[in-house]
Parts: C-alpha cells; sequence; structure tokens
C-alpha cells in the first residue's frame, strides 16, 4: 500500500516556487519595483524600422532609460504618419557637482533642458542587425519641432538622421534636370573632340616641341661664349669695384684728416684765429693812424707846412742871390 503525500511539504515546496518566481520577475525586471520612472514621447518623422521596445535611451552617451512603447500616429493638420516613441527614464541618473541628483523624470527640468538644445534622434546600433537606439543629445543649432499630438505627455523633439536628411535633400534635388544638363554638356564635349581641329592638336604639338628643341639646341651652342664673354665682365667688374672700394677708404680716410685739421680745437684752426685776431688789430692800427683827427695825421701837415715855408724861404734866397750875387759879402740892401 502506498505512503499518503504529507501535505506540509507540499505547501512548502509551493510557497518556495512562489517566492523563486518572484525573485526571478525582480531581476529579469531590473529592479523597476524598486525605483518611480515617469514617461516622455518623441514623435520621429520617418520609418523607425529596426527600433523595438526594449532599446536603449542613451543620454550623452549614457543609458538613462529604455523604450516602452511604438506606436503610429497620424498628424491630421500636415497629413502625414508619424511614429510615437515612448520612453522612460530611470530615478537617480543624473548627479551634479554637489552630489545632489537631477531628475530627467521631471517635466519642468527636461523642458529646460529642451530649451537649451536637446533633441532626440534615431541612431544605429548594430549596423550587421540595423537596430536602432534613441540618443538624447545637445543640438543648439537645430529648432525644436513640436507634433503635439498628446499634450498630456511630455514631449521631447526629435531631429532627422543624417541619412534621413540626404534623403530629403536627394528628393529635392532636380535629378532630371541634371540629367539632362549632363547629356548636353557630354554632346557638346563630343562634338568639339570629333572636330578636325580639335584632332589637329596633337600634330601642332609636335611640330611646336621640334622648334623648341631645335631653338634650345641652337642658344646651347651660342651661349658658351656668350657666357664666357659674361664672365670676364664680371671679373673686370670686380676689379673696378674692389678698386672703388679701395679709393674710397682713402678718402674717408683724408674726409678724417680733414675733419681733424678743421675742428675748433685743432692746433691750426687755432692759430688761423691767432693770425686773424693780429690782422684785424693792424687794419684797426692803419685805420687809426690815416684818420684825419690821428695825431699822426696833424703832425704830419704841421710838418709839411714848416717845409713848404722853408722852400718858400730858399727860393726867395736863391732869386736873391740871383739879383745880387755880392750881397753874400755886402747883406741885403
Amino acid at each position: 500500500m502506498s505512503k499518503q503525500a504529507n501535505p506540509t511539504l507540499i505547501g512548502a515546496f509551493v510557497l518556495g516556487a512562489i517566492a523563486l518566481a518572484v525573485v526571478a520577475t525582480l531581476l529579469l525586471g531590473s529592479g523597476t519595483w524598486f525605483g518611480e520612472r515617469r514617461q516622455h514621447v518623441l514623435y520621429f518623422d520617418g520609418a523607425a524600422q529596426g527600433l523595438q521596445i526594449g532599446a536603449a535611451v542613451v543620454f550623452l552617451g549614457v543609458k538613462v532609460g529604455t523604450v516602452k512603447e511604438i506606436q503610429l500616429g497620424l498628424d491630421q493638420n500636415q497629413h502625414r504618419f508619424l511614429v510615437p516613441v515612448t520612453i522612460e527614464i530611470e530615478p537617480n541618473v543624473v548627479r551634479a557637482s554637489g552630489g545632489e541628483t537631477v531628475d530627467l523624470r521631471d517635466r519642468a527640468t527636461m523642458q529646460q533642458l529642451i530649451e537649451r538644445g536637446l533633441r532626440g534622434q534615431l541612431r544605429m546600433q548594430n549596423l550587421l542587425t540595423g537596430q536602432l537606439y534613441v540618443d538624447l543629445d545637445f543640438h543648439p543649432d537645430k529648432p525644436a519641432r513640436y507634433a503635439a499630438l498628446d499634450p498630456d505627455l511630455s514631449e521631447i523633439p526629435t531631429i532627422r538622421t543624417t541619412v534621413e536628411e540626404l534623403t530629403s535633400t536627394l528628393e529635392s534635388f532636380a535629378m532630371d534636370k541634371f540629367l539632362a544638363d549632363v547629356a548636353s554638356i557630354s554632346k557638346a564635349l563630343n562634338k568639339l573632340l570629333s572636330s578636325p581641329a580639335t584632332q589637329d592638336i596633337p600634330k601642332r604639338l609636335d611640330a611646336t616641341l621640334r622648334h623648341l628643341q631645335s631653338l634650345t639646341a641652337r642658344l646651347d651652342a651660342q651661349s658658351k661664349p656668350i657666357l664666357g664673354d659674361v664672365r670676364r665682365d664680371l671679373v673686370e667688374l670686380h676689379k673696378a669695384l674692389a678698386g672703388t672700394q679701395s679709393a674710397m677708404a682713402r678718402v674717408e680716410v683724408a674726409a678724417d684728416r680733414v675733419a681733424d685739421l678743421a675742428s675748433p680745437d685743432s692746433p691750426m684752426v687755432g692759430n688761423m684765429s691767432k693770425a686773424s685776431d693780429e690782422l684785424a688789430k693792424a687794419a684797426t692800427a692803419l685805420q687809426n693812424l690815416a684818420a684825419q683827427d690821428s695825431p699822426t695825421v696833424q703832425n704830419m701837415n704841421a710838418t709839411i707846412k714848416e717845409i713848404s715855408r722853408a722852400a718858400a724861404a730858399i727860393r726867395k734866397l736863391a732869386e736873391t742871390l740871383e739879383e745880387q750875387p755880392d750881397a753874400i759879402y755886402r747883406g741885403k740892401h
């Protein structure tokens, strides 16, 4: 007869299984039950193929949350389809320099970051699988575009990826006109290259090169004597320059000597100054002697008068003797 199962044992086994299930759920949920999470929404204009629920949300290269929901929305104002992506931000992922935390879950805090240029963008996480993730980074040069399909949710503006911008540029590019211009240019080039004048260019170039070679040979042959003359002229010029430098050196020495002789404290200048002073004194003495009121001139005038009187007396005596020769011994009658 078989033994009956113990109910206590079965109950303990069931309770242990339930506890293990709870622990496994908590571990697989990465502790989501222990921390409050808040959501933001991003509206992407374009295909979100490769983005999956559970994909990472990265802020400045650091994972701060995960993608919780991916939907398909319609913007009735602009008649376009959008991809609303709901993300959840983990708490206490940003710390300030003072140690306090910055709550990225708070709508007001997120709005301040948006005003500073925070934008959302889809980026490639794996090139092989094409898996995407949501990247949050600052792009102050990009305008904030809001879809505002659900005003009750905190919206983060998005920007296009590089591929989307390139695709948009290519879509707006006038490819038909570009291809028509290329065809026209190709036709014009074909016509130009097939013309007789263009085909004759190689022959003309060959003839020109031959003339240049002949001219170079003649110049090479005639340049040797010319170079010899130039060398001789350069030698003579060098000699002339050397002689000129020597003469200039002598002129500089003579100029230095003249400068020394003409200096105010030189002996020659002193002697010349003394001679000039003596000549000035002699000229002054002569001027004084020649003056009409000078004693010398007055004495000479008196002497001349006496001499004139004596001459008159001698002339009178001669006349008397001529008339009366015997007056010498008889006396004057």
